[in-house]
């Protein structure tokens, strides 16, 4: 492979014309530059863009860590920050943590060394004790409910309303007998504690007395979980009309025990999921769901990463955005 001291030695001219050349340099005259050029072309020589860019301080990459992807709904979000970060000329290195805190604290120890110009991180093991942990040399946006007022910008969604809107959307549609499939509740805040906070306040609001034996705990927001947390239910002898669901994968397996039980959504259970996942437009029925807004978390994500590289704010104060939830209703919370 042709190097800049092989283009030099062609053309009869010094590595640092040549090196003028690559760069565009103004004072360079058009007989050498042309001489240059025509070496580079008979040579064959490529420039090295990823030496380039070390010496500059950039790579043009950043990181992405997630929990998991075999989840639909970080696959569809690593899709939304992949495509707002090629705006930015930018590509994207994705890493699994599997939930786990040692493998976030990894993510942060190790990017530097992976080349990354910044991390986007969701933060599920970490917890807000483990702030300190996110004062790197480099720039870090965090994703999740946990570590608000870090030191680093924070992007998440507002899972208490958007719960809230859920609940009191089954209500709206005549449910009073609302069960909740929540995951496992923390000390820290997480989705499944947020979301069943928002829960409780719209059951409150309409005056109706939370039942804890509606309560489903699953451990993870997989179909299965929703499958199996719907059988439970049935197999209690507990009534219910509506479900609420962490999450519209954990719905969709909720949909299936629902049929197998040959209880019909929405005539005798009305059931909504949070995410607004594509796969529940195609689901039998189609499936109500929160929208959090995703595309709006990715494009801020990328954007403050991009403005933290770039160094536009130094000294700025840590960002906090949380974006909007709204109510997507559709077949499975239909009016009877």
């Amino acid at each position: 492979m042709a190097t800049i001291q092989d283009v030099a030695k062609a053309a009869g001219v010094s590595p640092m014309t040549v090196s003028n050349v690559l760069n565009d340099h103004p004072h360079v005259k058009s007989s050498t530059r042309a001489k240059v050029v025509k070496a580079m072309e008979e040579l064959d020589y490529r420039v090295n863009h990823a030496a380039r860019n070390l010496r500059a301080g950039r790579t043009f990459t950043i990181g992405l860590a997630v929990a998991e992807f075999d989840r639909p709904y970080w696959g569809q979000f690593a899709t939304r920050i992949i495509e707002e970060a090629a705006a930015y000329n930018l590509r994207v290195l994705v890493e699994q943590t599997g939930r786990s805190r040692e493998n976030e604290i990894n993510a942060l120890a190790l990017s530097r060394n992976r080349m990354y110009d910044g991390l986007i991180l969701s933060t599920v093991g970490l917890s807000a004790g483990d702030a300190n942990m996110l004062r790197v040399d480099y720039p870090v946006v965090i994703l999740g409910e946990r570590i608000f007022s870090g030191p680093v910008d924070h992007v998440a969604m507002d899972n208490v309303e958007g719960a809230k809107a859920a609940t009191a959307h089954l209500i709206e549609r005549g449910c009073r007998r609302i069960a909740a499939v929540m995951g496992p509740m923390g000390t820290d805040p997480d989705a499944s504690s947020l979301r069943y906070t928002g829960y409780q306040q719209a059951l409150a609001a309409a005056g109706i007395n939370g039942d804890p034996s509606l309560h489903v705990t699953i451990n993870e927001f997989t179909l299965k979980g929703g499958h199996e947390a719907v059988d439970r239910l049935i197999e209690s002898g507990i009534g219910f009309d509506g479900l609420f669901c962490a999450t519209d994968t954990v719905a969709l397996g909720a949909l299936r025990a629902l049929h197998e039980a040959k209880l019909r959504v929405p005539d005798d259970v009305k059931v909504i999921g949070f995410d607004n996942l594509v796969e529940g437009q195609y689901s039998m029925p189609t499936l109500s769901t929160v929208d959090p807004d995703s595309a709006e978390m990715a494009r801020m994500a990328v954007k403050l990463l991009v403005r933290r590289i770039a160094g536009e704010a130094p000294s700025r104060e840590p960002a906090e955005f949380v974006s909007s939830a709204r109510v997507i209703a559709r077949e499975s919370t239909a009016a009877n």
